[in-house]
């Protein structure tokens, strides 16, 4: 990993800025939805990618609101 660990935040980080609890973080990595790379046992998600996922990410279940 030649990248700089400044731009990388870990599965706890991730679930604060979405809004969601860390195991709905990891089900978004396991189902790839959300890519992240494991270094040393801990999932690191890149803050460029999380920035990108959550401007689109609606962490409601089941069916989402519309607009009539």
């Amino acid at each position: 990993m030649s990248d700089s660990f400044e731009n990388y935040v870990t599965v706890g980080e991730a679930a604060k800025r979405l809004n969601i609890h860390p195991e709905s973080v990891r089900r978004l990595i396991r189902t790839g939805k959300l890519s992240a790379r494991k270094f040393a046992n801990t999932w690191l998600i890149e803050r460029t990618m999380l920035e990108q996922f959550a401007n689109h990410y609606d962490p409601r279940p089941g069916k989402k609101a519309t607009l009539l």
